[in-house]
């Protein structure tokens, strides 16, 4: 009997030890910017309540969750959620931020950055918002303009029903990040908003971009050095100038793209559509690249290999092309070359063309290839001026 009643005491005393334990990494705190001074009037400048704000979250333990409210507008200069964190963080984002206009801003690359934060996932339950105010910056080509939300070496991320409008230059820059989904993105400027790419990726690997609907003035995504295994699904572009793999050869030596897949994705109004663009005399290569069923509407280069970009091709070898398959092309193309095949002189290998449909309404849609190799089944219009 004093054996069972001494058992007894040992586990009551125990208990609350292992119960504890149990729950060290599963915490969730909650920081929300309103508790650290963040006013939400879309005029009071709440920077340093987001910083106050992420910085506790960042050094919290378990799980950590940043809570933009919804129903208020946050003025936030500069900002930068740098990493690495204890915790790992939630950023609930239903509110919205507005940048400070041309005359307010505080310099800096770009207006949101957020580095080396591993297993981050950012949810906008498609209330959250940021917008760059760029018409105030649109107009001065000249200036350094920044970029609105920049992800750099951030692994394991997820971004989720967000609405991204009016940068001054790119809206979401992702570079040196592997493994990362953005989902239900809506980015929305205008078609003559200068340099406004959707989507910037470069020095990543795995990133998805799916069922998100972009609207620039520039590449809806632009898949440049140094990125392999990048996947568009489902996204609608319109305005803007496609989803493009480049320009390749100019920022650096050796800019390396491969296995890239964009599938079931709509262009209307677009300048391009399935689009490589490489600089003359640059090294690396561009190649395993798929385009696949692709609704096009009113688009002026619905397929376009461009090794001559922004220079004189003439006779100048470029970038290797090879490895590039486009299928399942339907709609309409505004230009007389639905297809346009330009390459170097040591030309682009293994393109294949099949079961394609474009055409270019009281016109008659044709092709042309320079120094283009590969086959073409099943595709109008017809491309006879591909090589072997």
């Amino acid at each position: 009997m004093q054996r069972f009643i001494t058992y007894i005491l040992i586990l009551c005393f125990i208990s609350p030890c292992l119960s504890t334990l149990s729950n060290v990494g599963t915490t969730n705190d909650i920081y929300n910017v309103m508790e650290y001074g963040a006013v939400g009037d879309g005029k009071t400048d709440d920077t340093q309540a987001f910083a106050s704000a992420w910085s506790k979250a960042c050094n919290g333990g378990g799980m950590s969750t940043l809570v933009i409210p919804s129903g208020k507008s946050f003025l936030v200069t500069t900002v930068d959620f740098n990493g690495p964190c204890n915790a790992k963080i939630l950023i609930q984002f239903e509110g919205q931020i507005v940048a400070p206009p041309k005359d307010g801003w505080k310099g800096g690359e770009h207006f949101i950055t957020i580095e080396r934060v591993n297993g981050l996932t950012i949810d906008g339950n498609d209330q959250g918002g940021i917008d760059g105010d760029g018409s105030t910056w649109w107009d001065c080509i000249s200036c350094n303009r920044p970029g609105l939300l920049a992800f750099h070496a951030c692994n394991d991320l997820s971004v989720n029903k967000l609405k991204i409008s009016n940068s001054p230059k790119a809206h979401v820059s992702v570079n040196e990040c592997n493994h990362a989904t953005f989902s239900g993105i809506s980015i929305d400027s205008p078609a003559t908003s200068p340099n406004t790419d959707g989507f910037d990726i470069s020095l990543s690997t795995y990133v998805l971009i799916q069922d998100s609907n972009i609207k620039a003035g520039d590449d809806c995504i632009a898949i440049n050095g140094g990125s392999s295994f990048i996947n568009a699904t489902g996204v609608y572009c319109g305005p803007g100038h496609g989803i493009s793999v480049g320009s390749l050869g100019k920022k650096r030596p050796n800019d390396q793209v491969s296995n890239v897949y964009v599938r079931n994705c709509t262009f209307t109004e677009t300048q391009n559509g399935a689009r490589i663009k490489t600089v003359p005399g640059g090294t690396g290569y561009a190649k395993n690249i798929t385009y696949e069923q692709i609704i096009l509407q009113n688009v002026r280069n619905p397929i376009y290999i461009d090794q001559g970009y922004n220079a004189r091709l003439d006779d100048e070898t470029s970038i290797p092309v090879s490895s590039v398959t486009y299928r399942g092309f339907t709609g309409t193309s505004s230009c007389v070359f639905a297809i346009n095949l330009n390459c170097s002189s040591s030309g682009c290998y293994d393109i294949l063309l099949d079961q394609n449909n474009i055409v270019s309404p009281g016109k008659t849609a044709s092709a042309f290839c320079r120094n283009a190799h590969g086959t073409a089944t099943n595709t109008v219009p017809n491309v006879g001026c591909l090589s072997q």
